[in-house]
């Protein structure tokens, strides 16, 4: 059964048809405003690939993609996780140049994720790719991206208040950084999720970079796959969350690796059989444009922007009997 909290006095500040047109204009609204940060252009995105290319994104490496078999072919296809791998290859087939990207829209089926307010089997979000230069591949541009997110994020919200007045929310537009290694040193006898509501509660939006690597704990801050990010160069975008009381992760994002960081990180998370599958031996023969990335959660960002419980509220999925329960007799209205 997922895991369900009910804040109290919760009271949707919209109801179910305004919450539907309210989401329809939250996302073309802060699809625009991420395109003019990042200078950005729309590209359609697959569903499904081929698991021999080594395109998907294996997350943590444990999670079990869906995989079924195509009749005429006679082979396996399996639903992404995410295109973290895809948009790179996809800005070298497209021809983009430098300073230049690429957005979509991802959809996927996470059949291994824990069900609770914030997770659901169905995941969707703008996952975005744009082309850097070598001189560019540093923490200063990351930053600089990741302001320019944040700024486009609270700059919709704006918007959405003036068009629904009764929604009350408040984000920070300044973006406190922090390394995941700052964050144990603050708070070395927490877990890595009590660490960031901690660090939320009190700075309200963060960015946590350097996520993937082993810290002096000997345990990393979160699991990252070793061959999308480069760990020294990635991290979270988090905001508190006021309905819930708890840190929100609305985007994993970073730098991606380049044949040092990948032929590294292999080594380290002893995957080294990758290197034989064709993305990554483009990678290590340098023959993929240096580029960075991310994903940015519709249904998370919906919920934080709209002050929503549940991220039932904002999408439609499967849930277990008993959740429909308790949402119900609570006057959550799961979509």
């Amino acid at each position: 059964m997922s895991k369900v909290i009910i804040p109290q006095g919760y009271r949707s500040a919209l109801g179910l048809y305004d919450t539907q047109t309210a989401i329809g204009l939250l996302k073309r609204t802060f699809e625009e405003r991420l395109c003019l940060a990042l200078n950005l252009k729309r590209v359609s995105a697959p569903l499904f690939v081929d698991p021999n290319t080594g395109l998907n994104d294996d997350l943590s490496g444990v999670e079990r993609p869906v995989r079924f078999d195509l009749k005429e072919t006679g082979t396996d296809a399996v639903v992404v996780h995410s295109l973290a791998k895809w948009k790179r290859m996809a800005l070298s087939v497209y021809g983009f140049s430098a300073g230049e990207g690429l957005y979509t829209d991802m959809n996927a089926i996470r059949r291994d994720e824990d069900m609770d307010n914030l997770h659901s089997v169905y995941t969707d979000q703008w996952d975005w790719e744009k082309i850097i230069t070598k001189e560019t591949r540093n923490v200063k541009y990351l930053k600089k991206v990741v302001q320019g997110i944040v700024g486009a994020i609270c700059d919709t919200l704006d918007f959405l208040k003036c068009r629904y007045p009764q929604i009350d929310v408040t984000l920070r537009r300044t973006v406190t950084f922090v390394t995941s290694q700052e964050l144990e040193n603050l708070y070395p006898d927490l877990t890595s999720k009590e660490r960031e509501n901690a660090f939320l509660k009190e700075h309200k939006t963060a960015f946590i970079m350097q996520i993937g690597d082993a810290l002096a704990s000997g345990k990393p801050h979160d699991m990252r796959a070793p061959d999308y990010d480069d760990w020294s160069l990635n991290g979270d975008i988090l905001f508190w969350d006021d309905v819930l009381g708890c840190a929100m992760e609305i985007s994993s994002m970073g730098i991606r690796v380049d044949e040092k960081s990948l032929d590294r990180q292999l080594e380290k998370a002893g995957a080294n059989e990758r290197r034989a599958l064709p993305f990554h031996k483009m990678l290590l023969e340098g023959k993929l444009p240096h580029t960075m990335g991310g994903g940015i959660g519709q249904s998370r960002l919906s919920m934080l922007l709209l002050g929503k419980a549940h991220i039932g509220e904002v999408q439609v999925s499967l849930w277990d009997e008993e959740t429909k329960r308790i949402c119900k007799e609570n006057g959550i209205t799961l979509l």
